[in-house]
C-alpha cells in the first residue's frame, strides 16, 4: 500500500468536495479546482475526509494512487488558503512594477519585459530601499503558479559567476570562482 496514497485528507471548514465520473472538484474561499483523475481509482468522502483507493496491486494502480492523492491534496490546501511564491531580482537596475495583471519587469535589456497572468494568478511587486525587489506570486493552483513562476525565472536566470538573475527568496545560488592569475 502506498504511504500517501493510503492517507485521508481532512477537509478544512468551508471546502466542499463534489465527485462526479472520475472527475473531482473542490470548492473554497480561495476558488474552485478540478481535477481528472484515473478511472480504476475510487475517491470517497466520508467523514469530512477524502479517502482514495485502488482495485489491485498492480504497477500503474500503484504509481496512480499516491499521485492522485497529493493532486487533491494540493486542491484542498490551494482553495483553504492558497500557495505563495516570492521571487527575488538580483542586480543593479532590475526593477519590477505591477499594472492590474501585468508584470513590467526592467532585467538589463535594452526594452523592458511585459508579462500578462491569468485571472486566477494574483502578482504584486515590492522594491523598498537598499533591499532587491521582490516579486510575489500567489494562486489556489499550485501547478499554474509552478508554471508562472517557471515563466518568469527564464527570462534571467541566475548566474554563477556574480549571482545576477531572477531567484526564489531563501535559493541559494551555487557559485564559481572567475579566472585565477597564472603562475609563473
Amino acid at each position: 500500500m502506498s504511504r500517501i496514497g493510503k492517507l485521508p485528507i481532512a477537509l478544512p471548514a468551508g471546502v466542499s468536495v463534489k465527485v462526479d465520473n472520475n472527475v473531482i472538484t473542490v470548492k473554497g474561499p480561495k476558488g474552485e479546482l478540478s481535477q481528472k483523475f484515473h478511472s480504476d481509482l475510487t475517491v470517497k468522502v466520508e467523514d469530512n475526509h477524502i479517502v482514495v483507493t485502488r482495485p489491485s496491486d498492480d504497477i500503474e494502480h500503484r504509481a496512480q494512487h499516491g499521485l492522485v492523492r497529493a493532486l487533491i491534496h494540493n486542491m484542498v490546501v490551494g482553495v483553504s488558503e492558497g500557495f505563495k511564491k516570492e521571487m527575488e531580482l538580483v542586480g543593479v537596475g532590475y526593477r519590477a512594477t505591477t499594472n492590474g495583471p501585468v508584470l513590467e519587469l526592467q532585467l538589463g535589456f535594452s526594452h523592458a519585459t511585459y508579462i500578462k497572468f491569468p485571472p486566477e494568478v494574483k502578482v504584486e511587486a515590492k522594491t523598498e530601499r537598499n533591499k532587491n525587489p521582490l516579486i510575489i506570486v500567489e494562486s489556489c493552483d499550485k501547478q499554474l503558479l509552478g508554471q508562472v513562476c517557471a515563466k518568469i525565472r527564464s527570462l534571467r536566470k541566475p548566474e554563477p559567476y556574480k549571482g545576477k538573475g531572477i531567484k526564489f527568496v531563501g535559493e541559494v545560488i551555487r557559485r564559481k570562482s572567475g579566472k585565477s592569475a597564472s603562475a609563473k
